[in-house]
């Protein structure tokens, strides 16, 4: 119930942990149809990043107006950090307090004037502004910094990088928002490089007990980790897409003209595929590069025949290569029969 600058940071983490889902699953989904030429209806979702920007705009974020009340001379407060957000963002539509110049919130007795309230995409979530500018504030002296790197016990030394008399900076050392702001950019910056498979849990309960689930508790989750507008996107879209190319290359086998070698295009040969297939034609579309299969029963169905027909390629190789044998060793054995007839006619 109570959260200060340690939560706040850590939702603030949260939030470009969902922005990043968003544009990798929801938005990127819908995008590709575009990209492929696919006939598709936007659904539409909400994007989080109006929220980020809350917090992490240069200018006018919250971060940014709490590193300016850390650094401007003059007394310096918690209260007066709350009323610069009130200037700021009195008018956005995430933000909430009750000391703001918007008068929807001057009844809420739910909102104390020390607090402030920030509508995430999880939810709404009230912070006490107590602490915020001294934890905000880099306590570690530079002189301690130097004291430290002048240990002699290596793990000591490489935990205070700052002291190092080469890279002394006189400039001010960064606030803690700021430091966390850029690790934050790091991460995403990592996390945009790679091709993340998401993987997201249900607390059924609050209790830690074994087959409870509450309700409302995990209805919540659901709408706020956006799988609801996930599952839809899915839904109305295709469960599979691949290249042509290797599509063909997987499932040849199951059609006399493809088998074994297709003269001609990809995209020309997966169309004879799913023809000779008889797939209905409601259940896949081709793209300008891939082919987008929409239930995953049609993936399965090709899969099991991929497998029927492995199977069976596989007895024919068995049922040839036997004969093969018999008939290398019964040519042998006549062979050898004739070369021992002769040579008792010979001496008979």
């Amino acid at each position: 119930q109570d959260n200060s600058f340690e939560q706040f940071i850590i939702n603030y983490c949260n939030e470009k942990l969902q922005q990043i889902f968003i544009e990798l699953t929801l938005k990127e989904e819908q995008e590709e149809y575009i990209r492929e030429g696919i006939e598709w209806t936007h659904i539409e979702y909400f994007n989080n990043a109006i929220i980020c920007d809350l917090i992490e705009n240069n200018q006018t974020g919250i971060l940014a107006m709490l590193d300016e009340e850390c650094l401007r001379p003059g007394t310096v407060t918690d209260d007066t950090f709350l009323e610069k957000l009130n200037q700021v963002c009195a008018t956005h539509q995430h933000f909430e307090s009750r000391m703001s110049k918007c008068s929807r919130f001057l009844n809420d007795t739910s909102l104390p004037h020390s607090c402030f309230r920030i509508q995430h995409y999880a939810g709404k979530v009230m912070y006490q502004v107590e602490g915020f500018v001294d934890k905000n504030n880099d306590l570690l002296y530079r002189d301690l910094s130097q004291a430290m790197w002048k240990a002699s016990h290596s793990l000591i030394k490489a935990l205070f990088p700052e002291g190092n008399p080469a890279k002394i900076n006189l400039k001010r050392p960064p606030t803690a928002g700021s430091q966390f702001k850029a690790s934050v950019a790091t991460l995403m910056k990592n996390l945009q490089t790679k091709n993340p498979n998401y993987i997201r849990c249900i607390k059924p309960n609050d209790k830690k007990a074994a087959h409870v689930f509450n309700e409302a508790l995990v209805c919540h989750q659901i709408r706020y980790l956006g799988l609801l507008e996930n599952v839809r996107v899915r839904r109305a879209g295709y469960a599979f897409r691949q290249a042509y190319e290797p599509c063909l290359e997987r499932y040849k086998m199951l059609c006399k003209q493809t088998w074994p070698h297709w003269r001609g295009p990809a995209r020309a040969g997966v169309e004879v595929l799913f023809n000779e297939l008889r797939i209905p034609e409601e259940e896949f579309s081709f793209g300008r590069s891939k082919i987008f299969i929409r239930n995953p029963r049609t993936l399965f169905k090709l899969e099991d025949l991929r497998k029927q027909r492995l199977e069976d390629l596989a007895t024919l190789i068995g049922k040839i290569y036997r004969g093969w044998k018999c008939r290398t060793r019964f040519l042998l054995m006549k062979s050898c029969q004739i070369v021992i007839a002769s040579w008792y006619r010979r001496y008979a």
